[in-house]
């Protein structure tokens, strides 16, 4: 008897604790970028959140050493050194990363020993930008919404009376003298304008966008030879594509619209610095999994994992527009209407994705963050 019940008892002990998971496998599913260090720094580990935040795959990075992704007087050397020396964890914070392939500002480093490995150190590195990407994204809609409301004051208010303005210009232009007639056409000639104006705001209206499978790869194709039968006949491009992207769920023109403002806004970056013979536009696509986001209005949330990038060799973006760089009317050209990039937030915006930038002298990106076409949305094409 006393035996059945020791017997009964192990198997309820055994069934109600559960095993330990194992390390290595929490460590590649955690979503805070995870590396080990070994001798000489090189990489030992990385989980799929570093291979994201390093931008190389974790077996590309086991065949790095730290100090070949970021200068050597980098102050997170002295930070391993440090645990090496002390064994003990220390966290340091608002470091920068930063190298000609790598630009990551503000992150949070931790470093701790690893007692079982000898000469090993555990880096996590926790990156501020997904924070910042939707306080950005929230600024950018905002930025929309007030384009939209501004579009449909103007074409009700401006566009009714400007159009009794033209009439009457045009009328008086054939009954007056010549030197008045100078006058009237002058009128006519600015009603015309400001007409082009409103007309352009409208597209900043509240409709709703007809969405299906987009192959990204044409789009920018097509962008391409725009540009260079246009207005970058003289700028090379480079191209970095991964050829088994799935279709974009979005709309084409609109795409091709967004794309192109881009590319056209790089080349004239370009263009009006001295770096003409030398400019070059690389544009990207790429897959990269974790970033969700809000469809405005529908409650839907919607995975963003292809990111199409167009990057320049400009002179950068002045650091005076860069915070409101998407805002209606803020520009740097002298003769540049201020729409067109907030036009490109809006756009972005209603396909429920998001755009990013990053500029410094020499190399200004845009990143757009856009959904896939999925099963439950339709089948790619």
């Amino acid at each position: 008897m006393s035996g059945t019940m020791r017997s009964m008892f192990s198997v309820v002990t055994r069934r109600e604790v559960p095993r330990a998971p194992d390390a290595a496998g929490l460590l590649l599913a955690l979503p805070v970028p995870v590396v080990v260090l070994g001798p000489e720094n090189r990489f030992r580990f990385a989980n799929q959140a570093a291979e994201q935040f390093f931008g190389l795959s974790a077996a590309q990075l086991t065949a790095h050493r730290l100090g070949d992704l970021l200068p050597e007087d980098n102050p997170i050397f002295a930070l391993v050194a440090q645990v090496r020396r002390a064994d003990v964890t220390i966290s340091e914070y608002g470091l920068t990363l930063e190298s000609p392939r790598l630009r990551k500002p503000g992150v949070t480093v931790q470093c701790a020993p690893l007692p079982d490995e000898q000469d090993s150190v555990l880096l996590t590195l926790q990156d501020p930008s997904a924070a910042r990407t939707l306080d950005r994204q929230l600024t950018f809609r905002s930025a929309a919404r007030s384009v939209t409301g501004m579009a449909a004051i103007l074409a009700h208010e401006v566009k009714n009376p400007l159009s009794g303005i033209r009439g009457a210009a045009q009328l008086l232009e054939a009954s007056v003298s010549e030197p008045d007639r100078e006058l009237t056409v002058l009128i006519r000639e600015e009603a015309d304008r400001i007409r082009d104006l409103v007309d352009r705001m409208e597209v900043f209206g509240e409709k709703p966008i007809e969405r299906g499978a987009v192959n990204i790869h044409r789009v920018l194709e097509r962008v391409r030879r725009l540009a260079e039968s246009g207005f970058a006949p003289h700028i090379a491009f480079r191209e970095i594509y991964d050829p088994s992207l799935p279709s974009v769920l979005g709309n084409r023109d609109q795409l091709v619209q967004v794309l192109l403002n881009l590319v056209k806004n790089a080349a004239e970056s370009i263009t009006g610095s001295d770096q003409v013979s030398q400019g070059e536009i690389v544009l990207t696509t790429a897959y990269r999994h974790g970033m969700r986001l809000a469809v405005p209005g529908s409650g839907q949330r919607l995975h963003l994992p292809l990111v199409v990038t167009v990057r320049d060799n400009g002179p950068g973006i002045p650091d005076d527009i860069m915070p409101n760089l998407f805002d209606p009317f803020v520009t740097s050209k002298s003769t540049g209407s201020g729409l067109g990039l907030a036009l490109v937030a809006k756009i972005v915006a209603d396909h429920g994705g998001l755009i990013e930038v990053d500029s410094r002298p020499g190399r200004t990106e845009f990143s757009l963050h856009l959904p896939m076409m999925s099963d439950d949305t339709g089948d790619a094409t």
